[in-house]
């Protein structure tokens, strides 16, 4: 198995990568920029892209999707709530004073319970709104891991004041889908330090009850 995480872009988006050498396949999620990069490590393990995965429509996670589709033929999943996140591309991109990337719909909807990935390490979809309307979580039960886009992160949560969050269902959706898994499960967020669904049930200040 390849399983590389490494920040991309000016906002340090998370893009993972996870491969099956046995079968030369594999699954990008979030890639927000940097698509040279990411194409070079899929070529470098002899990989086919079968799948182009993303949490939510925020151009740091969804920037570089098209690009790498065009280069690769995979299609791009992402949960059609977050439409309306790819028609605010140019506002998005003026607000961290980037080009705006070229975007399209997704060729396929991420939609909660669908099961996405690969055969041997298949993930299934959460669908957590609060972050954006269309966020989600890919939960890949073989390897005890969540991907959590922009919806939890270590001590924190997403941002919810930017067009479509709103905050009490983002911890609703935390509370009632994500602490549902146990607590050894290995947190990939969408930015910075990896952690664990313990960690953060018992120490994020944002998930205590007062």
């Amino acid at each position: 198995m390849i399983l590389e995480t490494f920040a991309v872009g000016p906002l340090a988006c998370n893009c993972t990568v996870l491969g099956d050498e046995e079968a030369g396949e594999a699954i990008v999620i979030d890639p927000g920029d940097e698509v040279g990069r990411i194409h070079r490590l899929l070529v470098k393990h002899g990989l086919k892209l079968k799948q182009i995965l993303i949490t939510h429509a925020h151009i740091d996670h969804v920037g570089g999707a098209l690009k790498l589709k065009r280069l690769t033929g995979a299609p791009i999943f992402l949960n059609e709530s977050d439409l309306p996140q790819l028609k605010l591309m140019a506002a998005q991109a003026a607000w961290l004073g980037i080009p705006t990337p070229e975007t399209a719909p997704p060729d396929v909807s991420l939609t909660d319970g669908m099961q996405v990935g690969l055969d041997r390490y298949p993930a299934q979809v959460m669908h957590t709104p609060g972050h954006t309307q269309g966020s989600v979580c890919l939960h890949f039960v073989p390897l005890n891991l969540l991907v959590a886009g922009d919806t939890l992160f270590a001590g924190s949560i997403g941002r919810t004041d930017l067009p479509g969050g709103d905050f009490h269902q983002i911890i609703d959706s935390i509370h009632s889908r994500l602490l549902t898994l146990p607590d050894e499960t290995r947190v990939l967020p969408g930015h910075g330090e990896a952690t664990t669904i313990g960690d953060e049930r018992a120490g994020n200040p944002f998930l205590q009850k007062t």
